[in-house]
């Protein structure tokens, strides 16, 4: 069994856990003491790491690192909603955590790297050595997968349980059960140095999404223009089939 590392253990975290649990032991981190008896009752080898926004003095390297063939790490750093805000002190902590790490290295980004227009996006319209919350990482640690998720759903993380505006704009969404079996088909295939944007192929308006899962209707018109993320290269390249392909069914 190999061993896989989890910087972060929130509600993404967690769930990439579960999944991989029966193949892999997990290695955790969380910043809030509370949650380690919990997670050392499930299993995972639990660390207490916080990564704040200053420089932790005290930072040091996570002393199980040499012990691990892959690192998952699940903590933000691009700001709200994905604006590219600095947090340059925290990815120096990040940084000194990881060391001199050498395995298979995944970080979770997302898809608010790039513009708020009207278009399809793919990897390529946005360089990860370009963007700040992603190339801080790849300077130190080139063979880091980037993993830039549209917005989070599935369990009770649902449109319709929002006050939701723009009920005309186009979704990009992804729900975490295809999160998780794109990261088991990169552990698998010792992925390095890959950009995937993960977002479910189709994209309907958020009216659309609200009303399928609160069983109602549709009867406005299919809008067709607005900014969409193009999953085209991870089906390609992982031959990857989604469980979830459409947004407004994450709820069944």
């Amino acid at each position: 069994m190999q061993n896989l590392g989890i910087i972060g253990f929130g509600w993404l975290g967690s769930r990439i856990a579960e999944r991989l649990s029966d193949r892999y032991e997990i290695f955790a981190t969380t910043s809030t003491e509370s949650k380690i008896e919990d997670l050392e009752s499930k299993g995972f080898r639990t660390t207490l790491a916080s990564f704040p926004d200053e420089i932790n003095p005290e930072m040091k390297e996570w002393e199980v690192a040499s012990e691990l063939d892959a690192v998952i790490v699940t903590i933000p750093f691009s700001g709200i909603r994905g604006m590219q805000v600095s947090m340059k002190e925290r990815q120096q902590n990040l940084l000194k955590f990881l060391g001199d790490f050498k395995g298979q290295l995944f970080l979770t980004s997302s898809t608010g790297v790039y513009p708020q227009i009207d278009h399809d996006f793919k990897e390529e319209d946005q360089p990860a050595n370009e963007v700040e919350s992603e190339s801080f990482i790849l300077e130190q640690f080139p063979q880091t997968n980037i993993l830039r998720l549209a917005g989070l759903m599935g369990d009770q993380r649902l449109l319709k349980n929002y006050n939701i505006s723009n009920l005309d704009q186009l979704v990009n969404h992804i729900h975490y059960s295809d999160i998780c079996t794109a990261i088991e088909k990169m552990l698998a295939q010792k992925s390095r140095s890959k950009v995937y944007n993960i977002v479910a192929p189709i994209h309907p308006s958020k009216e659309e999404v609200i009303n399928a899962q609160k069983g109602l209707s549709y009867s406005g018109e299919r809008t067709t223009k607005g900014r969409t993320i193009s999953p085209a290269k991870l089906i390609q390249e992982l031959d990857f089939e989604f469980q979830y392909p459409d947004p407004r069914y994450f709820h069944l």
